[in-house]
């Protein structure tokens, strides 16, 4: 088995015991919607235009937009001529959520608007819906999900775009992430004597992504264990980018994912374009979060890998799926108590057996973001630089360079 090569035998083993363990186990903890660290769980009824009829009924409407504009230069390091502008509405999303007959009966929503968010840029029919879920509180420990949502996978996928220090995601996380699926979710939060948190998360999903149709028997499992070894985030911190709370105390999350995809049509599983034939997927995922005195360090290491990885048609044309490695690590310090600085180093390994069609690629930012009123308003300008093959030189012709300018509005 060569280094991205992964045991799907022990793989399935781990996640449906992970899954039976977060399914059947119940206790005490805090009521679903104040559960710590997860997207849903940012949920704040509290937030945005609030509509209530009476005590069973209550909607919470939020939108946001990003606008931006920015450049990159051609493929020639040391040369600094623009070939590409980029000017924008990155991400415009309606959001509502809150719960019908009883609180225990929530809802989450979530459209898009924008032609990156509607998939337009990758397929032919638009994709609006990014959220629709239904979510049900056992009792003060347990609650599940049903509908189409993020899969419990890495760390920077699963924070909400609203709340990045950079204006996008890195490359490692473009070829990796799970992203959002349809099917079962359910989480499970246990506390020990002390303030240290375990995080139990899982889902039984389609694996083909959002929105998409029946194409054959494959399911995709889940499963996700996160501690915090010094309790819970202020403000569910472990899942928004930057130390904006100045944490008082140290405080550290750390996650791991298992992800199987069994009959993956697509590239990524969730993402990517159609293979010629359907492969079996298994993610690997490692990924820590540090906070303190507007310190931040979030690092996370993606592989994925895949039996065959490369398909071809009839006519010898060739689809693969994206098989690897990657590491993504942004270190950042809020030099002021609305100004931050950070920087991201993020690099991808592809597998040897497509190393042939996927190159090496590293990238560094840095980033400077004003923030206004938390992450909800912010002003972000991103400078970067690309490099393939290990080639880091600025001379190197397969170089670029990537500067951005955006400002997120929202409530």
């Amino acid at each position: 088995m060569n280094l991205f090569g992964f045991n799907m035998l022990k793989a399935r083993i781990q996640t449906i015991a992970l899954l039976s363990i977060l399914f059947f186990k119940t206790s005490v903890l805090v009521q679903a919607q104040t559960v710590e660290s997860d997207e849903r769980a940012l949920l704040n009824v509290n937030e945005g235009i609030r509509f209530s009829k009476d005590s069973l009924f209550l909607m919470n409407f939020r939108f946001r937009m990003q606008n931006r504009a920015g450049f990159n230069s051609i493929y020639d390091g040391d040369n600094l001529s623009i070939e590409q502008f980029e000017m924008r509405v990155r991400r415009l999303r309606l959001r509502f959520d809150g719960y019908v007959m009883s609180p225990k009966f929530q809802y989450y929503i979530q459209l898009a608007f924008s032609k990156a968010d509607l998939d337009l840029e990758t397929g032919d029919i638009a994709q609006p819906v990014r959220d629709a879920i239904l979510y049900y509180t056992v009792n003060q420990n347990l609650y599940f999900g049903f509908g189409q949502s993020k899969l419990p996978g890495n760390r920077e996928r699963v924070i909400s775009s609203g709340n990045l220090q950079f204006a996008d995601r890195s490359i490692v996380n473009g070829l990796f992430t799970l992203d959002r699926d349809f099917g079962l979710f359910g989480y499970y939060t246990l506390r020990t004597k002390r303030s240290s948190l375990f995080l139990l998360k899982g889902a039984i999903s389609t694996g083909d992504g959002r929105n998409a149709s029946a194409f054959n028997n494959g399911l995709s499992y889940t499963g996700r264990v996160e501690f915090l070894p010094f309790g819970a985030f202020t403000n569910s911190g472990d899942y928004s980018e930057g130390d904006l709370e100045f944490e008082t105390k140290p405080k550290l999350s750390i996650g791991i994912t298992l992800s199987e995809n069994q009959k993956a049509f697509r590239a990524g599983g969730q993402l990517g374009a159609e293979l010629y034939e359907a492969r079996t997927l298994n993610s690997f995922i490692a990924d820590a979060m540090f906070k303190y005195q507007g310190w931040a360090l979030m690092s996370e290491y993606m592989s994925r890998s895949a039996v065959d990885p490369v398909t071809r048609n009839d006519q010898g044309d060739v689809r693969f799926a994206v098989v690897g490695r990657g590491v993504n690590t942004h270190l950042s310090k809020m030099i002021s108590t609305k100004s931050e600085l950070a920087l991201r180093y993020a690099f991808v390994v592809p597998d040897e057996a497509i190393e042939t069609f996927q190159d090496r690629i590293d990238e560094t930012i840095l980033g400077y973001t004003h923030y206004l009123n938390g992450h909800r308003i912010k002003v972000q300008a991103n400078i970067g630089y690309r490099w393939l093959e290990g080639l880091s030189q600025i001379e190197n012709a397969s170089n670029s360079w990537t500067g951005l300018f955006q400002v997120e509005f929202g409530i």
